[in-house]
């Protein structure tokens, strides 16, 4: 099951990055946390940012609400989404 919390005005969840993939795109869940492969190489912070436009396109939010809260220079990261609830986002990760 994903770790999904609720916090003021969104969600917070565990996202685990597989960096250097063939294409950005979702890869179900891995212990607790939803994975995300992502072209981009984890240099310079490039596999970030381009998490941040995948999630961005995903949800349909703007960049500008989400944000990395931890693992900045890790695979697994907790990611925090404004404008979204724990339920929506569970569905659109599930559908």
């Amino acid at each position: 099951m994903l770790r999904v919390g609720e916090v003021a005005g969104g969600v917070r969840l565990e996202v685990r990055v597989q960096p250097r993939s063939s294409r950005n795109q979702t890869a179900g869940e891995q212990d607790g946390a939803w994975k995300v492969k992502l072209t981009a190489a984890p240099v310079d912070g490039e596999a970030n940012a381009a998490l941040i436009d995948f999630l961005s396109g995903f949800f349909k939010i703007p960049r500008r609400d989400i944000k990395i809260i931890k693992g900045e220079t890790s695979r697994h990261k907790i990611v925090e989404i404004k404008g979204i609830s724990a339920a929506e986002a569970l569905h659109k990760i599930d559908s």
